[in-house]
C-alpha cells in the first residue's frame, strides 16, 4: 500500500515539473491582445483598457500614470481604436510578454479623420497566471504602404531557465543595464546602440514606421544627427531571466531643438547571457 502511495506521489511530482519545464506558448499573449482589442470595440477604451489593467500597469499622460487611476477618473473616450498585433514574445515561464503592432484611431467618419501609428503592449500575468496589461505605449506616424510582416517566436526549448526563488531577484540587475545603456547615450549614440541593441533589434520613433535591425537604425540615427540623453524610472524581469523590460524619460536633441520624451525598452538575453535592446519606443511628451 505504502509503495503504491509513494509511487503515485512521485508520478505527480514528475508530471508536476515536467509540465513546469514546457516552454509558454507565444500564443496566450497574442490571445490576450486579440481579445483586449474586441473588448474595446465592444466597451469602448475606458472599460476596456480598466479591465485589463494589472493592478501596477501603467500608460503615460504624458508622465507615467496607474492605468486604472487614469481611466477611472476620466469620461468615456470618442472615438474608435482598432490594432493587430504582428510582433510578440513571452518569456519560458509565461510570466512576461510583449506585443506589437499598427493601430488606427478614428474621431469622425471619414478617412481623414484617422490617426495611424504602431503600438508597444507589455504583459504580466497576475497570481492566478493570467496575462494583464502592464506597459501600453505608443507612437504616430503617416499611414503604412505595406502590412508589416507577422513575427511571432516561441521561447527557445533547448534553453530551460534557472529559476529564481525570489521573483524580484534580477530587478536590481536589468536597472543597471539600463543605466548603463543611458550612460552609454551621454558619450555616443552611435557607440551606445552598437553595445545594447540586438541585431534584430527593433525602433519606434514618432513620425518614423518602425524600423527592424541594427544596420538600419544605426543608419537612421546617422542620418538624424540626434543625441540623447535619457533616465531610468524603472524595469522588471521575467522569473525565467531570458525577457526584461524597463522604461524611463529622455531628452533628444537635433539640431537646436529640444524634445521631450518617454521610452519603453524590452529585452532579451543573448547566448553569451548579455542583456540585448530587442525593441525600443520613444513617445513624445505633448507640450
Amino acid at each position: 500500500m505504502k509503495k503504491n502511495i509513494l509511487a503515485a506521489i512521485y508520478l505527480i511530482c514528475t508530471v508536476t515539473i515536467a509540465t513546469a519545464q514546457v516552454p509558454a506558448k507565444v500564443s496566450t499573449v497574442v490571445e490576450a491582445e486579440v481579445s483586449f482589442n474586441k473588448l474595446v470595440a465592444k466597451k469602448g477604451m475606458k472599460e476596456g483598457f480598466l479591465s485589463v489593467a494589472d493592478a501596477d500597469g501603467i500608460v503615460f499622460r504624458p508622465k507615467p500614470v496607474k492605468i486604472t487611476d487614469f481611466y477611472a477618473n476620466i469620461e468615456k473616450q470618442a472615438g474608435s481604436l482598432s490594432w493587430t498585433p504582428k510582433i510578440a514574445r513571452i518569456s519560458y515561464n509565461g510570466d512576461l510578454a510583449f506585443t506589437a503592432g499598427p493601430y488606427v484611431y478614428q474621431n469622425g467618419k471619414t478617412d481623414d479623420d484617422k490617426v495611424y501609428g504602431d503600438y508597444v503592449s507589455v504583459w504580466r500575468s497576475d497570481g492566478d497566471g493570467k496575462l494583464k496589461l502592464l506597459i501600453d505605449l505608443g507612437i504616430q506616424h503617416p499611414e503604412a504602404e505595406k502590412d508589416a510582416l507577422i513575427d511571432f517566436k516561441e521561447p527557445d526549448a533547448s534553453k530551460k531557465p534557472v529559476l529564481n526563488k525570489d521573483p524580484f531577484n534580477g530587478k536590481t540587475i536589468i536597472l543597471a543595464t539600463d543605466k548603463s545603456m543611458n550612460q552609454a547615450l551621454t558619450l555616443s549614440s552611435l557607440g551606445a546602440y552598437k553595445e545594447f541593441l540586438s541585431p534584430e533589434g527593433r525602433y519606434y520613433f514618432p513620425g518614423f514606421e518602425p524600423m527592424t535591425g541594427s544596420d538600419r537604425v544605426l543608419k537612421f540615427l546617422n542620418n538624424e544627427a540626434i543625441s540623447i540623453s535619457a533616465q531610468t524610472i524603472s524595469g522588471g524581469r521575467s522569473t525565467s531571466n531570458d525577457l526584461a523590460y524597463t522604461y524611463g524619460s529622455a531628452r533628444i536633441k537635433k539640431g537646436n531643438i529640444v524634445s521631450s520624451f518617454n521610452y519603453v525598452r524590452v529585452w532579451e538575453l543573448d547566448a553569451t547571457h548579455k542583456w540585448n535592446i530587442l525593441l525600443e519606443v520613444f513617445s513624445a511628451i505633448e507640450n
